[in-house]
């Protein structure tokens, strides 16, 4: 799986971090990125959920 997010969508929330702290962090800039390029098999359920609990709908998988 992987995951992206929408620069544009995005703003700041950090639902995604407190959930998948492991592939999701705060930049700099107070937005989200991605940390990993694949999502490991064992995140792949916090990842969904970050995905459904993203307030901007920003996240993005394939």
């Amino acid at each position: 799986m992987k995951v992206s997010i929408d620069d544009e969508r995005c703003r700041g929330h950090g639902i995604c971090t407190v959930l998948c702290g492991e592939v999701f962090a705060i930049n700099d800039d107070g937005y989200a990125e991605v940390l990993v390029d694949e999502v490991p098999a064992h995140h792949e359920d916090s990842v969904r959920e970050a995905v459904q609990n993203c307030p901007e709908r920003a996240i993005e998988v394939e």
